[in-house]
């Protein structure tokens, strides 16, 4: 048999809330006793009971189906610190401000971690008439492309969906010193700072 959620996935999750089996189990409309079988590894919950079970322990249903649980450890939220989770299959893009757990079409969405522009992936990023307009010399075509240009400062975030066998650029307000993101279907996330406006 194989097992979709783990024994100690459950009662770790439940002892995390504070709730008892029995909390549990009327919370979610099985006894105690079902409750306490998936626990001890005797049985599993019924698929139709995952949303529910997941949304009861706080968690979403990827990470209790996985596992894997991130503690949220933003405190306070920053801009600066933001995040771009990019779901591979539909292209939807997640900001955050910070690292969370998201997934989309049933994939776990990882941050993207952001790198200095390399030859392929320059932006060009200059000021005019209150905008930032940015530019890179990046192919368009629907197998290769930019799927997004933000901008980032400490108090907004500003995103700019692309599309295929469209320019490859943007204009966006300028609201301070900040970051630039461009986001390239195949190579990943790239970043640079805004320059000093003259």
């Amino acid at each position: 048999m194989s097992t979709y959620i783990t024994a100690d996935t459950i009662r770790f999750l439940r002892e995390q809330r504070a709730l008892t089996q029995r909390a549990l189990a009327e919370r979610i409309g099985v006894t105690d006793k079902a409750v306490s079988k998936w626990e001890s590894g005797r049985g599993l919950p019924d698929i139709s009971l995952i949303e529910p079970l997941a949304e009861t322990l706080g968690v979403s249903v990827a990470e209790l189906l996985t596992g894997d649980v991130r503690e949220n450890v933003n405190h306070a939220g920053n801009m600066m610190r933001s995040k771009f989770y990019v779901c591979p299959i539909c292209g939807n893009v997640v900001h955050a401000l910070g690292e969370g757990s998201f997934s989309c079409c049933g994939s776990q969405l990882l941050p993207q971690d952001a790198e200095e522009p390399d030859e392929g992936h320059g932006l060009a990023v200059t000021y005019s008439d209150g905008s930032w307009h940015v530019a890179l010399d990046h192919p368009m075509t629907k197998q290769h492309y930019i799927s997004f240009i933000a901008y980032v400062t400490s108090g907004a975030a500003h995103l700019v969906k692309l599309y295929p066998e469209q320019a490859c650029e943007a204009r966006i307000p300028a609201a301070g010193s900040g970051y630039v993101y461009a986001y390239c279907n195949q190579h990943g996330l790239f970043r640079v700072r805004t320059p000093r406006r003259r």
